[in-house]
């Protein structure tokens, strides 16, 4: 199940949300349905030492924590 972040055009809430199916997504502060879909942080490459690299800079390794080595609790 996809994790996707969202910004609610009714009252600005920035939120992430597992969407399941044909689900229609609304916003966990309001419950608007009218919401603009974001590109994940996670998703454009802050992950960049992630699987298959050879572990020079980006992600943790282990978990994929954008923040490095040592940072996520999986360690």
């Amino acid at each position: 199940m996809p994790i996707f972040e969202y910004v609610c055009q009714k009252c600005n809430h920035r939120f992430e949300l597992i969407v399941q199916g044909n689900a229609v997504p609304a916003c966990s502060a309001c419950k608007a349905t009218t919401l603009d879909k974001q590109f994940s942080a996670f998703g454009v490459g802050a992950n960049a030492g992630w699987a298959g690299s050879s572990g020079s800079g980006g992600a943790c390794g282990s978990c994929g924590d954008p923040r490095g080595p040592g940072s996520c609790s999986m360690n």
